[in-house]
């Protein structure tokens, strides 16, 4: 399966793994954003503690609706 997926990338055009790869960079900019909304206190936001957790899961879920799309996208 693994195999595959390299296979598949390096069948794409310059500007397509570009694509891939920032696509790649922003999941993980929106996860470790999420987190860190979430567990580092001493973040200047002035937001309740029950909503810094929403906001961090709500940042969590995209970034993984953004990696499902863009395993999706590479599979064609």
């Amino acid at each position: 399966m693994l195999k595959d997926w390299f296979n598949n990338i390096k069948k794409k055009s310059l500007k397509q793994r570009f694509l891939l790869v920032l696509g790649i960079l922003f999941f993980l900019i929106y996860l470790v954003l999420g987190l860190m909304i979430m567990f580092w206190k001493k973040l200047p936001l002035d937001m309740e503690p029950k909503y810094r957790y929403a906001f961090g899961i709500l940042l969590i879920v995209y970034s993984g609706i953004r990696f499902l799309r863009l395993l999706n996208s590479n599979s064609e």
